[in-house]
This record gives C-alpha cells, sequence and structure tokens, in this order.
C-alpha cells in the first residue's frame, strides 16, 4: 500500500457508509516473504510439537502446556508484538495476527495459554506501563522466562466486569498498595510469576490495574485455588486467585487509579480480533481432517465425499473459514496501517497501537462474534462428517469442538460483543466520527420513491453482488436509523433489537471483505485462477442476504406498526432481491468437488 493510500485509510465502522476498492483491502495472498517464512515456521513448530501429543492435551497434562511455552519463547513467538528494546521482535500488527493464528489451531490449551500470556498479560504493560515498568518486566514475559496471567474475572463481575469486589488499600507509609480479594477463570494461574490485576481503591467508580509479582517461595498472601474442571481446553491451567493483604508497591500501579477499567477494554479490543485468528487454523485443521476422512470412509460402496449431503458441510465449512479470514487480516492492516499513521505524526507506539485498536473497536467486536460461532459449527459439523467416530475421544473432531466452545465467552460473550458493536457505531454517529445520518436519511427518501426497474450490465464480475452489498447496507441504515430515532438513547435497553442490527452489521462486513479479496485476487491472478474462490463468494452472499433478511423482519416487526411496518417491510424486500439467483447446490458442489480432489482445505 503507498503511503498516500494509507492517509485516505477508513476509519473504523465507515465500512458501511464508505465504498472501499478492492486494491485498498489486505488479503493474505499480500503476505511478505517474511510473512510467509513465519507462518511456515509457526506451522511447523506445531505440527513437530503440539499436534502429535493432542491426547496428552486432552489428559490434563499441565506440565506440556508450560513446556510448550517454554520452547515457543525459545523461538521467539512469544515476543513477536513486543517492541525491539524491551526483547522483543517488534513485528507489525499483521505478524503478530499471523503467529496467532497458526500457533492457535492444534489445541485449545496451547491456543489459551499463548493468547493469556502475550495478549492480555503482556500488552497491558506494553500498553500502559511507565518507561520503568517495560523495562522491568517485559523482556522476562517476551523471553518465556516469566509468564504472565490477568486477573480481572471475579464471583460476582463477568460481564460487568467494572463491578468486582477486590480491594486495594494504601498501606500507612504510603509505600505500598495492599490487595484483598478473590479472581476466578485465571488462565495460566498455576504456573505464571507475573499478575495484572485489578482492583478498587475506596469507592472509586472504575477499577484500577496493578502488576503484581508471584513468587511460589514467598506468595505474599497470595493462594491458589485447584485446577478447574472445565468441558474444554484441558491442559490450560485455569485457577481460582485469592490475594490476603499481598502488598504491592505503590510504582507496580498500572497506568493512573481509576483507569483500570479503561485498560482492561482496550487489552480486550485486542484481544478480540487476536482471538478470531486464533480460531482460523483450528477451521482449517477440522476442515482438513474432514476432508481426509470423508474420502476414505466407504459406504454403499462410495467414498462418503461424493454424497451430496457431505459435500453441503465441506463446503459451507470452507467458506466460512475463507470469509473469516479475509475480514480478520483486513482489519489487522487497518489497524497497522493506522499505528503507522499515527507513529509518524509523531505519537508514541504505545498511544498509537492504543487509538489504532479502539479506533477499529468495532470490526474487533463483529470478527470476533463472527469467528467464533463459525468454528463452533466447523467442529460440530466435523463430528457429523465422521458419524459415530467423531463422538470418539480417539478422532480429534470430539476435543476441537469442546475446545471451541469457549471462544464464544472468552473476551467478552458474544452478546455483550453483539451489542458493543451496534452501540459503538452509534456513538461514533453522534460524535460524527462516521455519517450515518446522512446515508440513512436517503435510504429514509428512496422508501417513499419508486424503485427502478432497469436491468443494469451486470458482465463484470461481482457487478450484481457488489449492487446487493450496497442494498444491505440500506437495511442496516433503515432499521438502525428507525430504532436510533425511535428510541434515542434508549436503544440501548433493547437488547433483542440490538442483537438482531448486530447480526445485520456482521455479515456486512464479512460479506464485502471476501467480496474484495476475491475481486483483488482475481484481477491480479486471473479470474480463472479464483474460479472456488468466486464460488464461496457467492455461496457467502447468499447465505448472508437470507440472514439479514430475517433478522431485519425481526427487528421491523418488533419496533414498527402500521404504515411505517408496512413501507419498511417493502423496502426490506426490495433490498434483498436479486436479480438472478446463484443455483446454490452447484456452487457448494464446486468448492467441495475441489477440497476432495486436493484432500485439504487449500484456499
Amino acid at each position: 500500500m503507498s503511503t498516500e493510500l494509507k492517509t485516505e485509510l477508513l476509519r473504523g465502522g465507515q465500512f458501511l457508509v464508505k465504498e472501499t476498492k478492492c486494491e485498498d483491502v489486505f488479503t493474505p495472498e499480500d503476505f511478505t516473504e517474511e510473512q510467509i517464512m513465519m507462518k511456515e515456521s509457526v506451522k511447523e513448530f506445531i505440527d513437530r510439537e503440539v499436534w502429535p501429543h493432542k491426547e496428552r492435551f486432552e489428559k490434563k497434562d499441565y506440565a506440556l502446556t508450560e513446556e510448550i511455552m517454554r520452547k515457543a519463547a525459545e523461538l521467539g513467538f512469544l515476543g513477536v508484538s513486543v517492541p525491539e528494546a524491551y526483547d522483543g521482535m517488534g513485528m507489525g500488527f499483521v505478524s503478530t495476527m499471523l503467529v496467532c493464528d497458526y500457533i492457535s489451531g492444534a489445541t485449545g490449551s496451547i491456543a489459551t495459554a499463548f493468547g493469556a500470556h502475550t495478549g492480555i498479560g503482556t500488552m497491558p504493560i506494553t500498553l500502559y506501563g511507565t518507561e520503568e515498568q517495560k523495562k522491568k518486566y517485559v523482556p522476562k514475559l517476551a523471553t518465556g522466562e516469566w509468564f504472565g496471567s490477568y486477573c480481572l474475572t471475579e464471583p460476582g463481575a463477568g460481564s460487568d466486569a467494572n463491578s468486582g469486589k477486590t480491594k486495594a488499600v494504601l498501606s500507612e507509609d504510603g509505600k505500598h498498595y495492599l490487595i484483598s480479594g478473590q479472581k476466578m477463570w485465571i488462565s495460566n494461574a498455576g504456573f505464571c510469576s507475573l499478575m495484572i490485576v485489578f482492583a478498587r481503591i475506596e469507592d472509586d467508580k472504575n477499577i484500577t490495574g496493578f502488576i503484581v509479582e508471584f513468587d511460589r517461595e514467598n506468595p505474599n498472601g497470595i493462594t491458589l485455588g485447584e485446577e478447574e474442571n472445565k468441558l474444554g481446553i484441558h491442559s490450560s491451567s485455569t485457577r481460582q486467585v485469592f490475594y490476603n493483604e499481598t502488598k504491592v508497591p505503590v510504582e507496580n500501579m498500572l497506568s493512573e487509579r481509576g483507569n483500570g477499567f479503561k485498560i482492561a477494554m482496550n487489552a480486550l479490543n485486542i484481544g478480540r480480533i487476536k482471538l478470531a485468528a486464533a480460531c482460523l487454523d483450528a477451521q482449517r485443521r477440522v476442515i482438513t481432517e474432514a476432508t481426509k476422512y470423508a474420502n476414505e470412509r466407504i459406504q454403499f460402496k462410495t467414498p462418503i465425499a461424493k454424497f451430496g449431503a457431505i459435500k453441503a458441510k465441506l463446503a459451507e465449512m470452507a467458506t466460512a473459514c475463507y470469509v473469516g479470514e479475509s475480514g480478520s487480516y483486513r482489519a489487522a492492516k487497518n489497524i497497522e496501517d493506522r499505528i503507522a499513521i499515527r507513529e509518524a505524526e509523531g505519537n508514541t507506539h504505545q498511544d498509537a497501537e492504543l487509538k489504532s485498536v479502539e479506533e477499529y473497536a468495532i470490526e474487533c467486536s463483529i470478527l470476533k462474534v463472527k469467528v467464533s460461532e463459525d468454528i463452533q459449527n466447523c467442529t460440530d459439523e466435523g463430528i457429523q462428517i465422521f458419524g459415530g467416530m467423531g463422538f470418539s475421544a480417539d478422532t480429534p473432531m470430539e476435543s476441537a469442538w469442546r475446545d471451541a466452545r469457549i471462544s464464544r465467552i472468552y473476551e467478552g460473550t458474544n452478546e455483550i460483543n453483539r451489542m458493543l458493536a451496534v452501540g459503538m457505531l452509534v456513538k461514533k454517529g453522534m460524535k460524527g466520527h462516521v455519517d450515518l445520518l446522512g446515508p440513512a436519511m436517503k435510504v429514509a427518501d428512496e422508501l417513499m420513491g419508486i424503485p427502478s426497474f432497469d436491468i443494469p450490465d451486470y458482465s463484470e464480475l461481482f457487478a450484481e453482488e457488489k449492487e446487493i452489498l450496497g442494498k444491505l447496507k440500506k437495511v442496516f441504515l433503515m432499521v438502525a436509523g428507525s430504532a436510533v430515532q425511535k428510541f434515542g438513547p434508549k436503544l440501548e435497553e433493547h437488547q433483542q433489537l440490538l442483537m438482531a442490527a448486530a447480526d445485520i452489521l456482521i455479515e456486512i462486513y464479512m460479506v464485502e471483505s471476501s467480496m474484495l479479496r476475491t475481486e483483488k485476487n482475481a484481477k491480479r491472478f486471473g479470474e480463472d485462477s479464483q474460479e472456488i474462490q468466486i464460488a464461496m463468494t457467492r455461496l457467502n452472499l447468499f447465505n448472508a442476504v437470507e440472514k439479514i433478511s430475517t433478522k431485519a423482519k425481526e427487528g421491523i416487526v418488533s419496533f414498527a406498526e402500521g404504515d411505517e411496518q408496512r413501507m419498511m417491510l417493502m423496502g426490506l424486500k426490495r433490498f434483498t432481491k436479486y436479480a438472478n439467483m446463484p443455483n446454490v447446490v452447484a456452487l457448494r458442489n464446486q468448492i467441495a468437488e475441489k477440497m476432495t480432489a486436493e484432500n485439504e482445505y487449500c484456499f
């Protein structure tokens, strides 16, 4: 991307109201040679050290998780996003996504240990720490000398993270804070040496963050509960942590007093897009295993891969994965470019990264929801393709399905993230960062006008699909615009409407991301080379139109009445109409046959 393009970068949420050219998106086909080498080395590491030992991870071998983390540290993988000044690799945001993607695919236990350490364990210090704090702690975390954990959730404080009861009391000599309280679901608790702990000082409105060292020889009032019995991620160490007047030097306060909630939220924004990445290679591996099995399993003297019912599953699994990759790397590059712009303007790396991730918080929430739900569907269909064998713990599908389940809860539940995505977009609209009002008014006028019956020229690739995408954006503006008008600031009390609007928004972003990726690659590599990707893009659009139609209808009939309702339902029909419907069965067959020929996820 040229520099002048970068300054024209879309702001977060603007994808809804501005057109993006395919040349302006980043795709996995744009990885540099260095990134491809990085990807290969991570993959090779996981195939050698993790995949052969899947069984041990299911048997709660916590020591193995710690051992793999140490080996990952030796190869530098724990320091990819840490600046070089603190013994990290200082890689760009896309490269850190890439490492997170490929290190997470074989087992959720390693995905969780890696994510908790590099993301919420290290990141708050690199982004909010003082120079002294960063020099003291970050090199230890980047090199794996120490492992980090993040202590936010409490028995009474889950989604409402700011309601925690853990207290921090200033000592009489003013040199320490004494922390007392209980945290739960703490990943890496069993082997960490450092905790990012959130506690409340006096009756502050917001919690405060602290860097707390944990030395098992001298526990300083810290005790751990037993390892939790969990549905999945069996070898991820997850414990309760109890603090009894744990002494923390005042200089270990992270950022300033009362800033903990902000730290927690921003750490989660980064965590969300990384979580989307962490679900991608798991999908690729599940799809590949399912494809191999479908080719080998013979029933009625035929490999089951030849049956239409199985082809439909494989095609939908592959399509979701392709779309998830497209959205994840598009947003990662937007964040990376925004960081570069801010640094060029003189911001510190800390501020540049914080503000840039905050800028794309809507996209981070969209991706977290979409990709975490796709991996769940993917593993579920994986079990189904394996049939009875899929239900057996001797095949990899059963553990993949259990491990996938946590993704919809981590980093803010998908329900919270759905409401956040729409809530943040509406806020951006109010602040004038994203012009929602103008386009929404235009859509309202269009509903009153007479529709055009001209049949445009659809000869160019995706001409009709782009027109439909434009109309899907109008559906969102129509539904959300009317809801905002009707309920104003009280919209957030109408959670079911927000959830329906979020589903429309999510589909729009993912449809656009995959369409732009395929179009960009068709232009540079030739349409013939993208035949299957074109099929996946069309199949995904068809599915999205159906979902948007349902969700919009649900919203319209729930808050509009009489003439307004009738007019909006007519508008919805107009905005979700194809001139030429795709042959869905043919598209699925085409995608599945390519994969069964290659015997893997091959896109």
